[in-house]
């Protein structure tokens, strides 16, 4: 038999938990000693790590190989065991497929028989091979994942290498100067602050991230909306119960972040970039929304007239000077006995958050059986609906009453508070809107009274507080 001019060594570990490749690494040298000892010489070595080969995920190295015994670049292949190769019948079929029609048929392994895919016999063995492979592969999925059900139920962190912000490496100490860090941004994105001027203040600070890369958006909501964080335990998206861990910030906080979450992805309200009063600037000759419309020189809101904005388009004022003046009556305002009256009468109200919570979760609860029983097909697909529809509402509701507590967050620290104007100015556009938003419902601009002049009236504003 002639033997191969350039053969490829295959090797894939599905998991490597301490990140060092060790695995693979004793696969390619076991690979290389077989190679040697049939007097092959190797062409290339193709390692994907950390990959399974049974969930149909990619695997780039393996690609990588098959092109190049497409191309004739290689004509044999060594690998360590059939299941490094594939756990997937599927996969195995479009394997021979494309080594048969390249002409190779010599596949050696280091434990296991070789395989001639030139004789029937070969291609008998490599294919019983394989479907042991998958049955033993599918065994211990599902052995993993009643294990993980388990561990979920007790309450207990899960394995792996992935270590959460704020946690230490056994997954239940609290890291002290992380959680401070999570207890801030939950408390300042309850206040109204964006999710991206979170991310940008994390990375203007020095706060590292676990996995060291930057900070982004998506990141520090998934962290605000997990439930590790108030100490729940999470499983396949669902909260299971109580975690052993101790919990960063409050159950209640946790469903107030949600409600948050869950308002600005139903309303798709965006935070102002560049402008403080977007969206709370009506025209006073139609009753419309402002807009924002930024000329060369200067930054202004209009009254636009259009299919998407409604408006009359007869009105437009300079931003700056209608901003420089609500900024002032907002904090004249918060200074003032009036407001912190007010303020203690609607956290008041609103002092039912904790119970709030607790009928959020016990309507969520009921979903999740409402759907256990439709799944068990004790109740049909009707009934299903109709009981789903109040809960769902209740849901709703219960959020939206949620997010109204919020607005008074946003006034923490500011009310009676001495040197209010000097702080104004170091507070991000963000943070200064929501404070702004807590105090006032919307401002009226009336049109001018004098046409040519170019100094803005402050009458023209028209004020409608909240508070």
């Amino acid at each position: 038999m002639v033997q191969p001019k350039s053969a490829a060594v295959y090797a894939r570990i599905s998991s490597d938990q301490e990140g060092t490749g060790a695995g693979v690494g004793r696969q390619l040298d076991d690979c290389r000693a077989k190679a040697a000892e049939l007097g092959w010489r190797v062409g290339d070595e193709y390692v994907d790590n950390d990959i399974s080969a049974f969930g149909g995920k990619r695997r780039p190295a393996y690609e990588r190989m098959l092109a190049d015994i497409e191309a004739g670049d290689r004509d044999a292949v060594v690998v360590y065991h059939q299941d490094r190769l594939t756990r997937r019948p599927i996969e195995l079929e479009h394997f021979v497929e494309t080594v048969t029609r390249a002409g190779v048929s010599r596949i050696e392994f280091v434990t296991g028989p070789a395989v001639d895919l030139g004789s029937g016999d070969g291609l008998m063995v490599l294919r019983i091979m394989g479907a042991v492979a998958a049955s033993e592969s599918s065994s211990k999925s599902r052995r993993v994942r009643r294990k993980m059900d388990a561990v979920a139920a007790e309450g207990r962190p899960h394995g792996g290498a992935q270590q959460a912000f704020g946690y230490g490496p056994d997954k239940i100490t609290v890291v002290p100067s992380e959680s401070a860090v999570i207890r801030e941004l939950a408390e300042r994105y309850l206040a109204g602050e964006s999710v991206r001027s979170l991310a940008q203040w994390l990375e203007d600070s020095g706060v590292r991230s676990r996995s060291g890369k930057p900070w982004r958006t998506t990141t520090v909501k998934q962290m605000l909306c997990s439930g590790r964080i108030a100490g729940l335990r999470e499983h396949r998206g669902v909260v299971v119960g109580p975690a052993v861990w101790e919990p960063i910030i409050t159950p209640e906080m946790h469903d107030r972040l949600l409600a948050k979450f869950n308002e600005k992805a139903r309303t798709g309200r965006r935070v102002p970039r560049s402008y403080l009063l977007s969206g709370l600037l009506r025209c006073g000759r139609c009753d419309g929304k402002l807009f924002s419309s930024r000329r060369e020189t200067s930054r202004r809101y209009v009254c636009a007239a259009g299919p998407d904005h409604g408006g009359c388009g007869k009105l437009t004022v300079v931003a700056a000077p209608v901003e420089e003046l609500i900024t002032e009556a907002v904090l004249f305002r918060l200074d003032s006995p009036t407001l912190a009256d007010a303020l203690v009468g609607k956290v008041a109200e609103n002092s039912d958050a904790y119970e709030l919570s607790e009928a959020l979760s016990a309507d969520r609860h009921q979903l999740e059986e409402l759907g256990g029983m439709w799944g068990r097909k004790e109740i049909n697909a009707s009934e299903w609906a109709a009981a789903k529809a109040p809960i769902q509402q209740r849901i709703k509701e219960t959020e939206r009453r949620l997010v109204r507590v919020s607005h008074s967050d946003a006034l923490l620290g500011f009310v009676g508070t001495p040197g209010l104007r000097e702080r104004w100015s170091t507070l991000n556009l963000t943070r200064q809107r929501a404070i702004v938003e807590a105090v006032l419902e919307f401002a009226i601009i009336e049109p001018k009274t004098t046409a040519g002049t170019a100094t803005f009236n402050p009458d023209r504003v028209r004020p409608h507080w909240r508070l």
